[in-house]
């Protein structure tokens, strides 16, 4: 039996802790939520910010919700060039030793010393996905995307929780180099 799994492309966003909220949209704001995301109860913001690197800026990068325990900018490789920063590959939520960027709201303005990743490939899968399939959190997998540039992604780390939904997250580098777009599927091959 194949193991399918929905893609999903993520572009450059980034995560905000409620404190910085605060500084950046004023005293007592709150995120209001534009639309839901593949993963349940995550979202798209409708508020958006500008980073500052280096080397140049970005304006409008969409926040997505809930807010978090720390403040994390999700860029790809190609957009960190661009801004000037060096962030490491890891997995959402490992931010020690990242670089980091200055963040400009409406309100006020931010700098966080760490916390700029690309974030690692990844595939969310509900405990019982996982079960069914034979996969732990944690596993590396190799994945195959088809298409005129099919590629085979390795190091595609399984997150496992009761609370995700099955979704493959990708950034917009590698989405562009294999030709694959929101709502394509992949397949797991080992």
């Amino acid at each position: 039996m194949a193991k399918m799994v929905p893609v999903g492309v993520s572009a450059r966003h980034i995560h905000l802790t409620a404190e910085h909220v605060q500084i950046l949209f004023g005293a007592g704001y709150e995120l209001t939520e534009m639309k839901p995301l593949s993963q349940p109860g995550q979202y798209a913001a409708n508020e958006t910010v500008a980073v500052v690197g280096p080397k140049g800026s970005f304006q409008k990068v969409r926040i997505l919700g809930p807010v978090r325990p720390a403040t994390q900018l999700e860029i790809s490789r190609t957009d960190a060039f661009a801004i000037g920063v060096k962030p490491p590959v890891r997995e959402s939520g490992d931010i020690k030793g990242s670089a980091g960027i200055t963040i400009q709201g409406p309100a006020g303005e931010v700098t966080i010393e760490e916390g700029v990743i690309v974030a690692a490939r990844h595939i969310h899968f509900h405990t019982s996905d996982a079960e069914q399939w034979g996969i732990v959190d944690k596993q590396k997998l190799r994945v195959r995307v088809g298409g005129d540039r099919g590629v085979v992604f390795e190091n595609v780390v399984a997150r496992v929780s009761p609370q995700f939904a099955l979704d493959m997250h990708i950034d917009t580098d590698e989405a562009n180099a294999a030709g694959v777009a929101n709502g394509d599927t992949a397949e797991i091959i080992d």
